[in-house]
């Protein structure tokens, strides 16, 4: 599917009925399936060890009702797949094989759509064909050190934006020519970061397009404490990015960060933040204490459209049960507004 530029994914989210589903998070739902995650490589380790189990998570989050899956590429970076003593060309061939599984997933879930289709029965089992994107993960250079500094955006004072671009070109010119429909730079934590990416897509004439999306703990600033309106402006700015938002953030935040980024674009807003629980990077793991209950996460969804969002999903320790509350309630949305459409005319 073509999207190239922001009328692309404009169209996409026509085809969706206003509104697209992003799916949830993958790391979680990989140690749900009995993955080992205790690894620098983090989910992106499944690539090597367990990628049918990457399948079966982009399938279930489909089989919810998701529009876009996104690559267990996150964590997968030439330097970190080098440090586990993989070559170069090994490691390239993992990016474009994080791809190729989502892919994967994808076309079992349009075949068996297309099965489903011949079954009179429209019950609730049926698979309804649908527009389905792949978007190719990016983490940020935070990501790569696994030592905790995605969440808070500080990476000292030797690293510039030089710096980040030539860590990320290689990767990003690889996933542009993976077969996925576009990049989605994640979780990106400060202002620099984000600098990077856009001078990087520039250079290099990237031919897919890209989302940005930032993670806030305070809901006005990313992490590292840049404003995230002059982080959402470069985002804004830069041509190949069709999609700009949060993710990985607390659910709370979410309606009031999306009217800071209205203020700078009109280009597609999309969310999909954790479930409100903290991520403890030294410890290496999730404060079970202040998250939302699933019921709880979907009650936000109305204000977020409301406020500006057309494409919603779920990070980190969301599951497909939340995306298919998410696509159950988006597809009502979408049906009042037809009816609501239908009286006006």
């Amino acid at each position: 599917m073509g999207l190239k530029t922001v009328e692309g994914l404009t169209d996409f989210l026509r085809q969706c009925g206003g509104y697209a589903v992003i799916d949830g998070g993958l790391a979680t739902e990989l140690e749900r399936h009995g993955a080992d995650l205790n690894d620098p490589l983090w989910s992106a380790k499944c690539v090597i060890s367990s990628p049918h189990l990457i399948r079966r998570v982009h399938l279930d989050y489909l089989e919810a009702g998701a529009n876009i899956i996104i690559s267990a590429s996150y964590q997968a970076t030439l330097q970190g797949f080098e440090a586990k003593g993989i070559s170069k060309e090994e490691g390239e061939a993992l990016l474009k094989r994080s791809v190729e599984i989502a892919c994967e997933a994808r076309n079992i879930y349009n075949d068996r759509a297309a099965k489903s289709s011949w079954d009179d029965l429209d019950n609730e089992s049926n698979l309804k064909h649908k527009p389905i994107l792949v978007a190719a993960s990016v983490g940020s250079y935070g990501a790569y050190l696994a030592d905790g500094s995605e969440y808070s955006g500080i990476y000292g004072d030797a690293i510039m934006v030089k710096t980040l671009k030539d860590f990320h070109r290689r990767r990003v010119q690889v996933l542009a020519n993976s077969g996925a429909d576009l990049i989605a730079f994640e979780t990106t934590p400060n202002k620099m970061e984000a600098q990077a990416y856009a001078e990087l897509l520039e250079e290099e004439v990237i031919n897919i397009p890209a989302w940005f999306s930032f993670s806030s703990k305070d809901g006005t600033n990313v992490v590292s404490g840049d404003s995230v309106v002059e982080c959402a402006s470069i985002a804004e700015s830069c041509k190949q990015v069709v999609g700009i938002g949060i993710n990985c953030t607390p659910p709370r935040y979410i309606q009031g960060l999306i009217q800071s980024i209205r203020k700078v674009t009109s280009k597609p807003i999309l969310v999909y933040p954790n479930s409100g629980e903290t991520y403890d990077g030294e410890r290496k793991e999730w404060v079970a204490t202040t998250g939302v209950a699933e019921e709880d996460f979907v009650s936000y969804v109305d204000k977020w459209c409301d406020a500006g969002a057309s494409l919603v999903g779920g990070c980190c320790r969301t599951t497909p049960n939340t995306i298919r509350a998410i696509s159950k309630l988006l597809s009502s949305k979408q049906v009042s507004q037809g009816l609501a459409n239908i009286y006006v005319d």
